[in-house]
């Protein structure tokens, strides 16, 4: 038998359950700019440029635009997801102090080890009215 949740804190354990939800969303978009921006092949054109850059003061402009914009690109994706997940991690320690936690999207107790029974936020069965 699941752990029943204490109804006080329904409201609160229901919108952070959405937060979580749209969190863990924005971290797998921020993930995929991320791995877009490193996975660009700017620097290589840098570097083309650069090769252009002892004969022109405007190669080596250009080639430092290049590398400027691949490096801004790679640590703002960094930066964003960095902050994601730690909004991830400050939603997964509440959690944690209620007795639940997280398995991909599903919400279980702590206490159910073989992730058996699944815990449904919104259902009234999943709370008890004794504090």
């Amino acid at each position: 038998m699941a752990s029943l949740l204490a109804a006080e804190n329904k409201f609160d354990i229901q919108q952070n359950y959405r937060r979580y939800l749209r969190v863990k969303e924005a971290q797998e978009g921020a993930r995929e700019v991320y791995n877009s921006a490193k996975s660009s092949r700017l620097w290589v054109a840098g570097l083309v440029l650069l090769l252009f850059a002892l004969a022109s003061d405007f190669f080596l402009g250009a080639s430092a635009g290049l590398f400027g914009v691949y490096f801004y690109g790679v640590v703002t994706g960094w930066l964003k997801l960095n902050s994601i997940e730690e909004s991830l991690e400050e939603l997964d320690h509440w959690f944690s102090s209620k007795g639940l936690r997280f398995e991909g999207r599903v919400l279980y107790s702590k206490q159910d080890q073989m992730l058996e029974n699944p815990v449904d936020p919104f259902s009234e069965d999943s709370y008890t009215d004794a504090a």
